[in-house]
């Protein structure tokens, strides 16, 4: 504990900077949520009164040290109190995916031995009790919502408010045992419990201490220069180490408040609403708000469209040397003031993203084009680079370093190490301390000396010593002439276009690179509105002629693009094909977090993989689907398959050797 007060101020615990935070910063907002199309909020000192009261309900139920509570809903304040209170009591919250399917949190429930669930609604307690068969520790559920369930036998069923209805009622019989286990709470005591999105196999439950979460969360905060008055909105799935991070982790640590959408439907208008200054989002929300903009102006008039073409022109040229504080000229400084008044200042306030002072994004590379166009409105956006055994942060960009193409430097208090195999290595005061039930994992991934292998392949660049990520370490590969084969890459600039909602590469070991790829549906549908196209189907739609063609342009202008790269110019797609359905995460296709499952798809779809190396003009395929409500249905479809023209290019030598 001596180490743990040298680090960080003697706050060991969450319930200890929840105690602080009550105390200094008692009457500012702690936690906000939209219910009914009002905001509600909660200061620090009420929040603090909210999660003793479910604490103490949590012993009343018989909540043991060291137990696991799962806890799964959309964000609300109640679930975040509920991971503060089982901390309280000594027990580990255990994150859930919302959209999980049943079969997805029975593994994961019966892996951690869940004794408790804190849940939202009747659509997560059905859930519960199909499974509850097969889970042999499993006890009780907690839930908030109670719309359809008061016929439910609540013998093992507790509504939210009752549970600290009785927790407030038993504090005189149970005030001083939550004290004691609040004492005995130290910075090596376990924080939480994560799971890994499962890329490529089972997920591995992720143990993470105090100390993990406070030093990381005290760190970022010092490089990015946060304070107690920030404003986040999370919306992003609790089950995920960032939003751990920036919604209990940053937030406890800076006191600043946490808000939640009322629904995953009205969270552009709830950003708006909120202005946060402190934001974080994956790629896919980025292309996504984009993709909505360049809807919306090709529905505009002939005169916004040119003034907006004009004006992000500008934006492009000088934007992102104004936001870095670079020499930019005089007159551009005027035209672009004059961009921020007609243009910039507008469409910020419409993305929400108005009063952004920092702003992140991470999971996948984000596209070069998309990054620059945030940039340019002024917006300071950046990238880092991150895992859950980091406790997210390996690598920050720092202000007026900000560039597209690298994840930047070392985070404060971590050491890299690029492995002879390219492979990227780690280590700091956040590294994990063991993955449960799996020690020969744990002991493949972090070392005795404490490096952590990240599964990454990158590089230093000599000059800047930023770190560059070329794909994960397993997706790196050789095609048959030896040439480097990194599907990522190339996917990352496929998704830049609007029409392009996923990619998947495949060509290790083959002579040449072909393609599945998704339409956005939005981007697309729009297109078709506009041009008097019916369709009356996603597969429908993805098989229309004229998008085919559009698509055929997309790929070959990234062919082109690809040629420039001496490294990657023998990844160009030869082949490709737009599949019948999205990829879905509950068809098994994809991870919660929406990283692609690569093996999983060229098993699924080895019918169509082999089609596109065989020279087949169509296929005739049959695919199994899931539905929402968990049953199995089946869609099949004929698919072209197109042919792209590449740029030719000698033969891979170098990257051979």
């Amino acid at each position: 504990m001596a180490q743990s007060s040298e680090a960080a101020g003697g706050l060991a615990s969450f319930p200890a900077l929840l105690t602080r935070n009550a105390r200094d910063h008692a009457q500012r907002p702690a936690y906000r949520e939209k219910e009914f199309g009002i905001w509600q909020s909660w200061s620090w000192a009420e929040a603090a009164q909210e999660i003793e009261a479910l604490a103490l309900g949590f012993l009343d139920l018989g909540v043991a040290e060291g137990d696991f509570i799962a806890i799964t809903g959309r964000n609300r304040p109640y679930f975040y109190w509920a991971m503060v209170a089982a901390q309280c009591v000594g027990a580990v919250p255990v994150p859930l995916y919302q959209d999980s399917a049943a079969e997805e949190m029975a593994y994961v429930m019966d892996h951690c031995g869940a004794r408790f669930a804190v849940v939202e609604d009747q659509e997560q307690v059905d859930k519960l009790i199909d499974i509850q068969d097969q889970l042999t520790e499993f006890e009780q559920i907690i839930y908030v919502d109670p719309r359809g369930l008061r016929k439910y036998d609540h013998g093992a069923l507790h509504q939210f408010s009752k549970v600290q209805e009785a927790g407030r009622a038993a504090y005189d019989r149970l005030g001083v045992e939550l004290a004691a286990r609040r004492a005995k709470l130290s910075y090596d005591g376990v924080c939480v419990m994560l799971y890994t999105s499962g890329t490529t196999g089972k997920p591995k439950g992720v143990v993470l201490s105090n100390r993990n979460i406070i030093e990381a969360s005290k760190s970022s905060s010092e490089f990015d220069h946060l304070t107690k008055g920030e404003e986040v909105l999370a919306y992003l799935p609790m089950a995920w180490v960032g939003d751990f991070i920036f919604s209990i982790g940053q937030a406890y640590w800076n006191g600043f408040c946490v808000n939640c959408p009322e629904s995953a439907d009205t969270m552009q208008t709830d950003l708006r609403e909120i202005g946060p200054t402190y934001y974080f989002a994956p790629p896919r929300v980025f292309e996504t708000q984009l993709t909505n903009v360049m809807i919306r102006m090709e529905d505009a008039g002939r005169f916004k469209q040119k003034m907006f073409h004009h004006f992000m022109a500008l934006a492009r040229r000088v934007g992102p040397d104004i936001l870095d504080g670079k020499p930019v000229g005089m007159l551009d400084k005027l035209r672009y003031k004059l961009g921020n008044l007609c243009v910039y200042g507008p469409l910020k306030d419409t993305l929400g993203l108005s009063r952004v002072r920092v702003g992140y994004t991470a999971g996948e590379a984000i596209g070069p084009e998309i990054f620059e166009f945030y940039r340019s409105l002024g917006i300071n956006l950046k990238q880092l680079y991150g895992q859950t055994e980091a406790s997210v942060f390996i690598t920050l960009q720092p202000d007026g370093e900000v560039r597209n193409d690298t994840v930047g430097v070392a985070a404060p208090g971590v050491e890299l190490k690029i492995a002879e195999s390219g492979e990227v290595f780690y280590r700091s005061p956040g590294t994990f301390e063991y993955y449960y039930k799996n020690p020969e994992s744990t002991a493949s991934t972090k070392d005795a000396e404490g490096w952590v292998a990240t599964g990454d392949a990158g590089f230093f660049e000599p000059d800047t010593g930023h770190l560059k990520i070329i794909d994960r370490a397993k997706d790196v590969g050789k095609m048959a002439d030896g040439a480097l084969f990194a599907p990522k890459y190339v996917e990352n600039k496929l998704k830049f276009f609007p029409n392009i909602l996923e990619a998947v590469v495949f060509g290790n070991e083959r002579a040449q690179c072909t393609a599945f790829i998704n339409i956005d549906l939005t981007a697309v549908g729009n297109w078709a509105e506009r041009n008097n196209i019916g369709y009356a189907s996603y597969q429908e739609l993805a098989g229309h002629p004229q998008v085919l063609e559009t698509i055929r342009g997309h790929v070959e202008k990234v062919n082109r693009s690809l040629a420039d790269d001496p490294m990657l110019a023998h990844c160009q797609v030869h082949r490709f094909l737009v599949l019948h359905k999205e990829l879905d995460a509950d068809d098994g296709e994809m991870t919660r977090t929406r990283k692609v499952r690569r093996n999983i798809i060229a098993e699924k779809f080895a019918d169509l993989l082999g089609a596109l190396y065989d020279g087949s003009d169509e296929i005739f395929t049959t695919t199994e689907v899931t539905y929402e409500d968990g049953r199995k249905g089946s869609i099949s479809a004929t698919l072209k398959i197109v042919d792209a023209e590449v740029v030719p290019v000698e033969p891979a030598r170098v990257a051979a050797e």
